[in-house]
């Protein structure tokens, strides 16, 4: 009998303060591979704080964080960079593109980090975001829908566990915001990844397999998701 496959993020009794200030009380979540989960909440609510340790760019004061079976809040600051390369997509509200390199330098950035080399797969991906024959331009002459597909692709570059994922559209139209998540979605989905999604925003939250609701470093409702 094979083994299941552990949760692509796994968070367990997370605690964060500032100073005097608690930021989170004890926060538990799984994201499964290929699953979609959106956190929604007030400015505040510790949303980013959660982000943040979950992509393990800040460690709990208490509590675990596990990226595809592996610990990685005991880890390093290096090592921790490195595997999350690996293990880890990230996407924001800014592109956050180097406006030095080419689309497909940007897109690479991830795999070299995590000692990968495909130049095949960052060619795949761009192709899939709608961006095939753009891959020598550069960030500066790409709209900001191009630039923000252009992250997506990043962020799967690696093939990671989980896609996280702080207001990926929020810095976009409309009409652009519902092609990027309706991309990132799918092709999450495709790649078997999980997908953690901050946002305010309910359309992009319609996505969502599962909707938490985050208030005060807690989570106090799994919100029902309307089709």
């Amino acid at each position: 009998m094979t083994p299941a496959s552990p949760p692509a993020l796994e968070a367990l009794d997370l605690r964060h303060s500032f100073g005097a200030l608690t930021v989170l009380h004890g926060v538990s979540l799984q994201v499964q591979p290929g699953e979609v989960v959106a956190v929604t909440g007030p400015s505040g609510s510790g949303k980013s704080t959660l982000l943040h340790l979950l992509g393990g760019l800040d460690v709990p004061d208490a509590g675990e964080v596990w990226w595809a079976g592996e610990r990685a809040d005991t880890l390093d600051t290096q090592a921790r960079a490195v595997r999350r390369a690996g293990r880890v997509g990230l996407v924001f509200q800014h592109h956050y593109l180097l406006e030095d390199l080419s689309v497909l330098d940007n897109v690479l950035i991830p795999m070299r980090l995590a000692g990968q080399r495909d130049p095949a797969r960052a060619h795949a991906l761009l192709a899939r975001v709608g961006l095939a024959g753009r891959e020598a331009a550069f960030p500066g002459v790409l709209s900001g829908g191009e630039r923000q597909r252009v992250a997506v692709a990043r962020a799967l570059a690696s093939g990671p566990a989980v896609v996280l994922a702080d207001e990926p559209t929020g810095s976009l139209d409309r009409a652009n915001a519902t092609t990027v998540a309706a991309l990132l979605v799918a092709l999450a989905r495709e790649e078997g990844a999980g997908v953690l999604l901050v946002t305010h925003d309910d359309r992009l939250a319609g996505y969502a397999d599962r909707v938490l609701h985050l208030l005060d470093g807690r989570f106090t409702d799994e919100l029902p998701v309307y089709g």
